[in-house]
C-alpha cells in the first residue's frame, strides 16, 4: 500500500518538516525582497537535493523507480513553471509588495504539500479499487492538454473565486497591508490581511493545478512514494524558482504547447496501459525532448522579435 516501508516514510517526512524549519528560519527571519542571486542559489539547492535524493532510490530501489521519480519530478517541475504565470499574475493584481511575497509562497507551498499528499493517496486508492479510474484519469489528460493547446492567457479574475468570496461573507478584511501580517486585531476584533486574501487565491490556484499534475504522475508510476516525493520535491523548490524565473517567464512562449504535448502523451499513456506499457525510459526522453525544443524554440522567437523591434 506505501510503497516503501513505514520508517522511509516517517524518515522522509521528517526530512520535509526540518527542511520548511530551515527554510522558515532563513528566510522568513525577516521580510525582504528575494534577489535572483539568492533564488537561483536556492533553486540549484532543492535540485540538488532532488537529484540526491534520486541517487539514493538508483542504489537502494533499482532503476525502474529511480526513473519513475526523474520522470515525475520532471513533469511537476514544468508543470510548476506554468504555475508561475499564475503566480505572477496574482501578486500583480492584488499588488503584493515584493518583500511580502516569499511569505505568501511559503505558506502556499505549506498547503500544497497538504493537499497534494491527500490528492495522491485518493486517486491511487481510486485506480486501486476501480481499475476503470485509470482510463478516467487518462481521458481527462488528454482533454486538459488539448484544451490547453488552444486556450488564450490565463485571465485571473479573484471576484470570481468561489473560496474567496465565501471568506469575504464570514470574516472582515482590512483594506491595507499590515507589515506583512496575516492577521490584525483591532478594537478587540480580527481582521484579515489583503495578504491572507492572496494566500487564498495562490492556494485554490494550486488545487487546480494539482488536478492536473497528480494524474499525470500516477501515469508514470502507481507506487505512492514515488509519486509522492517527486511531487513534494518539486513543489519546495517552487518558491525560489518563481523568483529566479519571474522576470522571464513570459519568455517561455512556447511551453504552455509543450505541456498540452506532454499532458496529453501522459494521458494516451494511461489510456493504452492495457494494450501497450511504454517504457518510463522512453517516456523520459519524449517529455525532456518536447521541454528542450519548446525552450529553444521560444529562445528563438525571442531573438527574433529582438532583431525585428
Amino acid at each position: 500500500m506505501y510503497g516503501f516501508p513505514i520508517y522511509v516514510w516517517v524518515g522522509f517526512i521528517a526530512f520535509i518538516v526540518a527542511m520548511l524549519a530551515l527554510d522558515l528560519g532563513v528566510l522568513q527571519k525577516r521580510d525582504h525582497e528575494i534577489g535572483i542571486k539568492e533564488a537561483v542559489l536556492w533553486s540549484a539547492f532543492w535540485i540538488t537535493l532532488a537529484m540526491l535524493f534520486n541517487v539514493g532510490i538508483y542504489v537502494f530501489d533499482g532503476k525502474e523507480d529511480a526513473l519513475s521519480f526523474l520522470t515525475g519530478y520532471v513533469i511537476e517541475k514544468s508543470l510548476s513553471v506554468d504555475n508561475l504565470f499564475v503566480f505572477l499574475m496574482i501578486f500583480t493584481f492584488f499588488k503584493v509588495p515584493k518583500k511580502y511575497q516569499h511569505k505568501v509562497l511559503y505558506w502556499g507551498v505549506f498547503g500544497a504539500i497538504i493537499l497534494r499528499a491527500i490528492f495522491i493517496f485518493a486517486g491511487i486508492a481510486l485506480i486501486e479499487r476501480f481499475e476503470f479510474m485509470i482510463y478516467v484519469f487518462g481521458a481527462f489528460l488528454v482533454f486538459t492538454g488539448i484544451k490547453m493547446a488552444f486556450q488564450g492567457e490565463t485571465q485571473i479574475e479573484p471576484e470570481k473565486n468561489i473560496v474567496l468570496r465565501i471568506f469575504k461573507k464570514i470574516f472582515p478584511v482590512t483594506t491595507t497591508y499590515r507589515d506583512g501580517s496575516f492577521f490584525v486585531r483591532e478594537n478587540a476584533k480580527l481582521f484579515a490581511t489583503p495578504l491572507f486574501i492572496v494566500l487564498l487565491v495562490v492556494e485554490s490556484s494550486d488545487l487546480v493545478f494539482a488536478v492536473d499534475s497528480i494524474p499525470a504522475i500516477i501515469a508514470i508510476t502507481k507506487n505512492p512514494f514515488i509519486v509522492f516525493t517527486s511531487n513534494i520535491f518539486a513543489i519546495l523548490g517552487l518558491r525560489a524558482l518563481y523568483f529566479a524565473l519571474a522576470g522571464c517567464v513570459d519568455k517561455f512562449y512556447y511551453l504552455r504547447h509543450a505541456l498540452s504535448v506532454i499532458l496529453t502523451y501522459v494521458g494516451i499513456k494511461m489510456l493504452i496501459v492495457d494494450i501497450y506499457k511504454i517504457p518510463t525510459g522512453r517516456s523520459l526522453l519524449i517529455i525532456v525532448g518536447v521541454l528542450t525544443l519548446a525552450v529553444m524554440l521560444s529562445i528563438v522567437r525571442d531573438k527574433r522579435i529582438k532583431i525585428n523591434s
